[in-house]
């Protein structure tokens, strides 16, 4: 059986209309009417919704992971809303959750395993997949991973991992072990690493944080839109009507006028990639007016305030506290960087500089600065994540009420070691070289103060390309559109175009699906398979738990448990059987009996992890704090548990830091940066200059300082400064397939229903004789697009702003303008942008870091 794309989808299209109507329109014949004598069909009788059952389950449609509750009614999901029970959003909504209906039921979703059958790969090329058994499916991946083995080239399997739920250690952290490789790769490097950096580098806390808004008086949000993006929006569209009704004051730091700037008192139209002079300057005032925090920093041991403009400080004068380096961060960085200084650089006025800075420093310390990836997800991102998050240190903000928290993790059970599933060419060939370069000498990447820690997600692309360290040749992706999701997306289906073989687990055909040899057709976390998250909000952390709401829509697999499962079956049939004999080890905590299936797989590896929350005997020994369950069944009944409310101040002095304190001279770094350098017999000076930090020397290494950012493309061949901006209907980019997402598009302010845009101020349109409705072409230094222009006051002029989420060629016949002919609706911002990195922590640049020009079409 050969077919074409084109057929085949327009058979997935047809065959999906059919099961939608089969699942959802049971009908049955009714009796002829006496008044017309006429036979009809007609539903069957609608059912009220109080004939369902409401089931726990949660949501990954963002990295909020809120509780959910799915509402089924004869076995159909019909509605979704919050679990009322969870203390981190309570019965809290927005609105990506409730696209997921439409998801699980797209007559777009792959609906069973494919096969490749033309072997050419490229963007213009037919893959013409037809379909495959599960069983074909899994002999073809395993016939490809024992040829590895047999060639002991285990090291060129790569595993690459989107979202994920709480038992993807089991796929993504040991299978590539047990196979023998070192690559399993992460989305997290294009999602937040350098916003982890800085609070990492002051005191010791590689993560998200919490913020405490319920008790703040005043918070900066810096490159963060809370009511749109980032982390528990459920939470904050709820706590912000209450913030203003208190009077807490906001003020927003960003290049456009966001949701979270129209709620402000005053917005800061900082110029992009000019963070770090805004910041230095705000620290400077706080410390130049008196207004640090004695509690927390400490004080001149004789009374007197030493800190002048222009003049240093003698280090014996000022006895700390719970920080280090106070008077080397002002004598090195702070004591010239004036607002009238900052001014001309960052385009904010030096009086709206001192007086937030003035205001703010007066509330505190139950203050916080909310800190998103927009002031340092650049080139030289990273001492801008530690200047921004460096002031919620200097006022006492830091672990305080109404301040910015780590919060807490729930401890959760481990999985079974694999170390003795490892025969001799597992544990030599996965040490080897990971593949996306993290460690090189321009790669540090210094996860949690490790060269090489992290991840750099998009210099797979690179790697691939240019063979260095070597080529992968077998890959598995679940969850993840790297070739849609990562800057430079040419550079992506070029090095998947040299993949031999790639087999894909997702929902829909996407476009690193394109590049596939296999599609396998995977569940959707909320409705089709046991799902588990964690996360923080509101000073608490929760745990959700769902089981599968409604039968599998089509003939789909969970990729961390079913696929593994059925891989390791064949695996053992051709003689290895160690992934096999390891995914035996997973037995129930409750009976002791070994998983016989995928589906048991499955749900014992939630069962251990998830034991030291519903089983009273570990919940005693893991040192939770919260609910208290005592058995499996009542947790998952409730589908969720809570943690006891946050602790503040315990982390004072007790920092995971070298120092063990808030770190302004961060030691930290200086101890990560060394090791690095002398891991390539560098010194750090050369490190940094090979990692773009071109103005950053000696002892500056070492504190928050303002540096210049490197920007794609001259001022004067591209005029504008690009901003990348997130989406309130946006699903981890995968929404775009969703009737209710193009209509309501217009939410995004300044976007239109069904289409795209790029965003310019109208003094800027009018100079360039450009008006609302315009075809434009958009120009970078790498490439360019075509779109709509829109004209929008929120933004400040210089800047061109663009929502991301649009500009899908795959995904399905609504995200595409012409799905058969890979037409796209609109432009992916990712097409245009450079590939470039913030070195130091590996994240991806979106922000601060590219310009643009347009030209009408």
């Amino acid at each position: 059986m050969n077919l074409s794309r084109r057929r085949f989808v327009q058979g997935a299209v047809a065959a999906g209309i059919v099961a939608g109507f089969w699942q959802a329109g049971r009908s049955k014949r009714m009796e002829s009417l006496e008044e017309t004598g006429t036979t009809v069909e007609r539903p069957s009788e609608v059912q009220p919704l109080t004939a369902g059952e409401w089931k726990p389950s949660g949501c990954l449609g963002c990295t909020s992971w809120c509780a959910k509750e799915v509402f089924v009614v004869d076995g159909r999901a019909i509605k979704v809303r919050a679990n009322a029970a969870s203390r981190v959003h309570g019965g809290n909504d927005c609105p990506r959750a409730h696209l997921a209906i439409q998801q699980v039921y797209d007559p777009d979703r792959i609906k069973q395993p494919m096969k490749r059958t033309n072997p050419n790969k490229g963007l213009k090329e037919d893959p013409q997949f037809v379909p495959v058994s599960w069983d074909e499916a899994m002999e073809m991946l395993a016939d490809r991973v024992m040829d590895l083995r047999d060639h002991n080239e285990t090291h060129k399997f790569v595993l690459f991992r989107g979202r994920y739920t709480n038992i993807n250690g089991l796929l993504y952290g040991t299978m590539p072990k047990i196979i023998g490789s070192p690559n399993n790769i992460s989305h997290s490097s294009i999602c937040a690493e350098a916003e982890k950096f800085g609070p990492y580098y002051t005191q010791g806390y590689w993560n998200y944080r919490d913020y405490d808004v319920a008790n703040t008086k005043y918070m900066i949000c810096w490159g963060v839109d809370p009511l749109c993006s980032n982390r528990q929006v459920s939470h904050y569209l709820n706590a912000f009507g209450g913030m203003l009704k208190k009077g807490v004051r906001i003020a927003t730091v960003d290049p456009k006028y966001s949701n979270t700037a129209a709620k402000s008192e005053t917005w800061l139209p900082v110029k992009p990639g000019q963070d770090g002079a805004l910041a230095t300057a705000m620290a400077h005032v706080i410390l130049t007016e008196g207004l640090w925090s004695r509690e927390f920093v400490g004080d001149f041991n004789n009374g007197q305030d030493y800190f002048k403009s222009g003049e240093t400080v003698e280090n014996d004068n000022f006895d700390e506290i719970h920080t280090n380096g106070i008077v080397k961060w002002w004598n090195l960085e702070l004591k010239d960087r004036t607002p009238e200084w900052a001014e001309s650089i960052c385009g904010v006025e030096a009086e709206k500089i001192r007086k937030v800075a003035v205001d703010f420093a007066k509330e505190a310390p139950h203050v916080m600065v909310f800190m998103g990836g927009g002031s340092n997800m650049q080139v030289r991102g990273a001492y801008n994540s530690m200047a921004v998050h460096a002031l919620n240190g200097l006022v006492g903000a830091a672990e305080n009420l109404g301040g910015t928290i780590t919060g807490r993790s729930p401890k959760l059970g481990s999985f079974p070691a694999a170390d003795d599933f490892m025969d001799e060419m597992a544990q030599t060939n996965s040490k080897m070289q990971k593949i996306d370069q993290r460690g090189y000498v321009e790669f540090p990447a210094l996860k949690e103060g490790k060269s090489g820690g992290g991840v750099v997600t998009n210099r797979v692309a690179d790697a691939i390309l240019t063979e260095d360290p070597y080529r992968p040749k077998v890959g598995i992706g679940y969850f993840c559109n790297f070739n849609y999701s990562c800057p430079e997306t040419s550079r992506w289906h070029e090095a998947m175009s040299k993949m031999e073989f790639f087999a894909h687990c997702v929902t829909h055909y996407s476009e690193m699906s394109h590049f596939a040899d296999l599609l396998l057709p995977s569940t959707h976390h909320m409705f089709e398979q046991m799902s588990s998250a964690a996360q923080k909000g509101n000073g608490y952390t929760h745990l959700w738990i769902g089981d599968r709401s409604i039968d599998p829509v089509y003939d789909v697999k969970n990729p961390e448990a079913e696929i593994p499962w059925m891989l390791a079956e064949k695996l053992a049939d051709r003689g290895f059987t160690n992934l096999l004999d390891y995914l035996k080890t997973f037995k129930d905590p409750e009976t002791g009996r070994e998983p016989t299936n995928g589906l048991e797989l499955e749900k014992y590896a939630f069962k251990i992890r998830t034991q030291p929350v519903w089983d009273s005997a570990a919940y005693a020994e893991s040192g939770n704090h919260g609910d208290a369950f005592n058995s499996w069944e009542a947790f998952m009944e409730k589908g969720i548990w809570n943690s006891d409310e946050y602790e503040f101040q315990k982390l004072w002095s007790n920092m995971p830091t070298t120092t063990g304190k808030f770190e302004f001279y961060s030691e930290t770094l200086k101890e990560a940066l060394e090791q690095h350098a002398e891991k390539h017999n560098m010194s750090v000076d050369d490190v940094l200059e090979a990692c773009k930090y071109t103005y950053t020397k000696g002892e500056l290494a070492y504190i928050p300082h303002y540096t210049e950012p490197f920007m794609h493309g001259s001022k004067e061949e591209y005029p504008f400064s690009f901003v990348d901006c997130k989406s309130h209907m946006a699903r981890e980019g995968r929404s775009s397939n969703c009737s209710w997402f193009q209509e309501f598009k217009d939410v995004d302010a300044g976007d239109v229903k069904w289409g795209d845009c790029i965003k310019i101020n109208p003094k800027d349109a009018q100079a360039l004789g450009l008006e609302d409705g315009d075809q434009v072409r958009v120009i970078s230094p790498t490439a360019e697009v075509v779109t709509t222009l829109k004209t929008w006051n929120a933004l400040r002029p210089g800047t061109a702003s663009k929502t991301f989420g649009q500009g899908h060629w795959a995904m399905g016949h609504v995200a595409a303008e012409d799905y058969e002919d890979k037409i796209a609706r609109g432009a992916n911002n990712n097409d245009f942008m450079a590939a470039d990195y913030e070195r130091l922590s590996g994240s991806t640049a979106f922000y601060g870091s590219f310009r643009v020009r347009i030209e009408r079409v």
